[in-house]
């Protein structure tokens, strides 16, 4: 069955035609798509279109579970696939209006300690149409046009390259959703390989790299990628994403409790950054660890100012994560992981 939500206009346009109709029907349908509609829901569209439609292709939406609003407004959603997985969006309010964040995999194979998304492994990696459901089920939702997309939630996103790709490609399209990619951050925990690979597409995306430790040892505890990837081979395509781009890259430090929040693991990360990066304009982005049940606890607030108050003196720009949703276990993998209907 061909997947109608993961094609582009042009594809859609031959996919029409193949079925002996007239290729202007593909923009109609292409219209309705991005408003999240079924087959059925189609106005304008024949009835004998319709029934070629559902005889030969799928429009492959996620289907709500579970909504949960917390007090600041922040919506989690639990969404189910057409094979039963589970996944999460959060949409959280901005004063510059709504940003989803959505998940690229049906689980996650990188094994972070402190992501609840690992638990259970990766079950499989999501369709373009999957990542693009979300992104019109919360612009539904929201009422308004989104004003950015993080691909942060559940599973590495440079693990699921292609579809990735094809995703910002279609949520970027004019006669689409039409989200501008400097208006879309994409977060990795490290796939040096993939960034060069991202350097070549021109997307103008954010690169957000999560690091969370600026040494081997440390870094390799929190994150098995590192024996793969390690610190100097991971900072090293950065520079050379940047060198290629000149597109600003994000550094994500998550600040757990005695694990790599003293600061004398802020003056190692000022050291690393500054040794492989010295050309590059410096952002760290601070994240309090929210409690995950896997013996990390979020660092308290002295230590967080000491952290950010150190890099800030080092000129490197460093900025506390506002927290949102931390009454419904808006961080990815929280709820998947506590559904009774998980799959692995």
């Amino acid at each position: 069955m061909t997947d109608l939500l993961s094609m582009s206009i042009d594809e859609l346009e031959t996919f029409i035609v193949s079925l002996d109709e007239p290729k202007y029907r593909a923009n109609q349908i292409y219209r309705h798509l991005m408003l999240g509609k079924t087959v059925d829901e189609m106005q304008n569209i024949p009835k004998l279109l319709k029934e070629k439609l559902k005889a030969t292709a799928v429009v492959n939406t996620v289907k709500l579970g579970k909504r949960l609003v917390s007090s600041d407004g922040t919506k989690k959603f639990l969404f189910s696939l057409y094979d039963g997985q589970m996944i999460e969006s959060v949409l959280m309010k901005y004063e510059r209006g709504y940003t989803v964040c959505i998940s690229t995999e049906a689980g996650c194979a990188m094994g972070c300690a402190f992501c609840a998304s690992t638990l259970g492994g990766l079950a499989r990696r999501l369709l373009p149409s999957e990542m693009l459901s979300q992104v019109i089920f919360a612009q539904n939702e929201a009422g308004e046009k989104l004003s950015g997309i993080v691909l942060m939630g559940i599973g590495e996103p440079l693990d699921n390259y292609n579809n990735v790709i094809k995703f910002l490609h279609l949520v970027g399209d004019e006669q689409g959703l039409n989200i501008g990619y400097r208006h879309i951050s994409l977060s990795t925990c490290g796939l040096a390989d993939k960034i060069y690979a991202l350097a070549e597409e021109d997307l103008p995306i954010t690169l957000s790299i999560s690091l969370h430790a600026a040494d081997d040892e440390t870094r390799s505890a929190l994150m098995p990628i590192n024996k793969r990837y390690n610190i100097e081979t991971l900072l090293t395509a950065c520079r050379d994403y940047f060198n290629k781009t000149k597109r600003r890259i994000s550094f994500e430090y998550t600040l757990a409790s005695g694990k790599n929040d003293t600061e004398q693991n802020a003056r190692k990360l000022c050291a690393v950054l500054k040794k492989y990066c010295p050309d590059m304009p410096l952002h760290v982005n601070l994240i309090p660890t929210n409690a995950t049940g896997r013996g990390f606890s979020p660092s308290d607030k002295a230590s967080v100012y000491r952290f950010a108050k150190t890099l800030n003196d080092s000129h490197i720009t460093a900025t506390v994560r506002r927290h949102l949703g931390g009454d419904i276990d808006a961080s990815c993998g929280q709820l998947r992981a506590g559904s009774s209907t998980h799959k692995n």
